[in-house]
């Protein structure tokens, strides 16, 4: 006699038996190191640059396009991996981004000119190759944990961060031993057998009843048809415009410390360095900046990370020795990483959370614009005046317009308790 099958109740309870269970943290530790290689293609590139520019003969800002191509592919990237991982399962985007990766580090090594290297970038390496490894497994981290899932995610984002703190001196290490074209193979080599074997181990799909309990539960978030008192779509453009501000502003350093130390007489090395040093004390950053907008909300932490990303461009101005730019190099990385975790915590305050997804994922791709224009933008003023104070006061200038638009937002929200605490009766 068979079996009776499971009703809906019991596969249930057994699919939550999963949830916040050692094989979630298993899965964890295994996502954690997946971002950490697929956030390669993101950080190799900087430490190449000054390479690439000599060897191709281009100016500062052409030399920043691979870099401007990549962010671009990355954001419009994400949108389809996390599709995908939303119809077929995680670990599908994942064969893809591990094929990419390697085929587009391949290519982006034979490349002949600077426009090839670009392109191998924007496609290969971020559209299809390091975009595999972001929202996609935030997503999928966000479906195994309930307890302690905002911890889980900070991990899990935490992850690009490391692996720009791992990457950037063992890449110029072996740029200076076998050269960039050499050190881009082995990469590739070793991102599509590594992301391979990874992405075996996410074959089980998240639980339908944690996907179940994570679409219900917005339903307890607060909504609003008018966020920060404003119409739905300007609030939403506001944050955009916020969001490729702050990350114009962020690029700066990110994208050309390396040059800047080479134009300063301290070598690639001593760069490559400073912005590992810079991502690790971001990897720090980010998993604060959850329990700081658990205390003070998503809008003032923003105006918080704004207002320290804005002093530690300002302290690169007046300060270029070796030591100074370590220091300054770190708290660059303590104070900006939490910034864009907060856009997400912001639309979830204000927004209805029915469009949450939508409507993070909208912001996240303004503040990828915002690096990918803010790398290019700062080579290019580089170009224009042979100096990189003025690539600072640049990004300066943009991280005030971030600020200001923090700042009006939290203006018209504090206006709007005070109208309604007023409009209620003695």
């Amino acid at each position: 006699m068979q079996s009776p099958l499971p009703t809906p109740a019991a596969a249930a309870q057994d699919a939550t038996l999963l949830i916040d269970s050692r094989y979630a943290v298993m899965r964890l530790i295994v996502t954690l190191a997946l971002m950490t290689v697929g956030a390669s293609g993101m950080y190799v590139v900087s430490v190449v640059l000054p390479a690439v520019q000599a060897e191709f003969g281009v100016s500062r800002a052409d030399a920043s396009l691979p870099y401007t191509f990549l962010m671009i592919g990355f954001g419009v990237g994400g949108v389809l991996m996390g599709r995908l991982a939303d119809r077929f399962g995680v670990m599908v985007p994942l064969l893809i981004g591990a094929a990419a990766l390697g085929l587009g580090f391949a290519l982006a090594a034979m490349a002949g000119n600077i426009w090839m290297f670009s392109l191998a970038h924007g496609l290969l390496i971020g559209f299809l190759g390091s975009a595999a490894t972001f929202a996609p497994l935030l997503a999928d981290t966000s479906l195994w944990f309930v307890r302690r899932r905002g911890f889980a995610v900070a991990v899990c984002a935490s992850g690009n961060y490391l692996g720009g703190a791992i990457w950037p001196p063992i890449v110029q290490h072996f740029i200076e031993t076998v050269g960039w074209r050499q050190s881009y193979l082995w990469l590739g080599l070793f991102s599509f057998v590594t992301m391979t074997a990874l992405a075996l181990l996410m074959r089980k799909r998240p639980p339908v009843a944690v996907a179940s309990a994570v679409g219900n539960s917005g339903a307890v978030a607060t909504t609003s048809d008018r966020p920060f008192g404003l119409p739905v779509g300007t609030a939403q453009m506001l944050l955009c415009v916020a969001g490729v501000a702050c990350c114009v502003a962020m690029a700066m350093p990110q994208v050309h410390i390396v040059s800047y130390c080479t134009d300063l007489g301290y070598g690639a090395a001593r760069g490559a360095e400073m912005l590992s040093l810079m991502l690790a004390c971001g990897v720090v950053s980010r998993l604060v900046s959850g329990a700081i907008c658990d205390r003070i909300g998503g809008l003032r932490t923003l105006m918080l990370g704004s207002v320290l990303q804005g002093i530690a461009l300002l302290l690169f101005l007046p300060f270029d020795g070796l030591v100074s730019l370590y220091l300054i190099a770190a708290l660059f990385g303590l104070f900006q990483g939490g910034i864009v975790p907060a856009y997400a915590i912001i639309v979830r305050e204000y927004f209805k959370p029915a469009e949450a997804g939508a409507r993070v994922g909208t912001v996240i791709m303004a503040t990828l614009l915002g690096m990918a224009l803010g790398g290019w933008m700062s080579g290019k003023v580089f170009d224009l005046t042979g100096s990189y104070n003025a690539a600072f006061l640049n990004g300066i200038a943009w991280n005030l317009l971030n600020f200001s638009i923090a700042f009006f937002l939290l203006w018209r929200v504090r206006k709007a308790v005070r109208l309604k605490l007023a409009a209620r009766p003695a």
